[in-house]
Formats: C-alpha cells, structure tokens, sequence
C-alpha cells in the first residue's frame, strides 16, 4: 500500500504560481515530481477559497506553529554551517 504525500500550502502555491509563470503545467508538475492533475486542481480551490484553500487537518494555529519550527530549523542549520566556515577560514596556531 502507498503512502499518500501531503503537499504544504506553501508549496501548492509556488506551485500553481511556478505553473503560471512557465504557461506549462506538464513540465512543472514533471519538475516538481507531482501528477499532472494535481497544479489545477490546486488552482481550482485557491480561486474558489482564496481565504482558505487548503484547509488540511490542522487549525492555522498549527499551521504557524509548524511554519516557525521549520524556519527555526532551517535558521540553526544555517548557524551550524557558518561555525563551520568560521573553523575552516581561520588561522590556527600551528
């Protein structure tokens, strides 16, 4: 049995927006490795609900929540990096 995939808000709108912007759904959803089905489908609810369009199963509460913790990880993987540059770049003492 496959698991389904669960696509962010965010990456649904880059998505249709990515679509737009090319004038190719094909290529894009062959790009991004999604169904082709899938761009205007997404389209279709964003200009139904443009409020709310992908409502999931989460409250938005939630959804700010997971987007500050994924920006948060992101932000320390960024630190972790620059330490490590720091490291390489600097003199030691031999």
């Amino acid at each position: 049995m496959k698991d389904r995939k669960i696509y962010t808000d965010e990456f649904k709108r880059n998505a249709i927006r990515l679509a737009e912007e090319r004038g190719n759904v094909c290529a894009t959803a062959r790009d991004l490795g999604i169904a082709q089905s899938l761009i205007p489908k997404w389209k279709k609810k964003l200009e139904q609900h443009p409020d709310n369009p992908f409502p999931g199963n989460g409250n938005p509460h939630d959804q700010e929540l997971a987007k500050l913790q994924r920006e948060n990880a992101r932000l320390k993987e960024e630190v972790e990096i620059l330490k490590k540059a720091v490291g390489i770049f600097t003199n030691r003492p031999q």
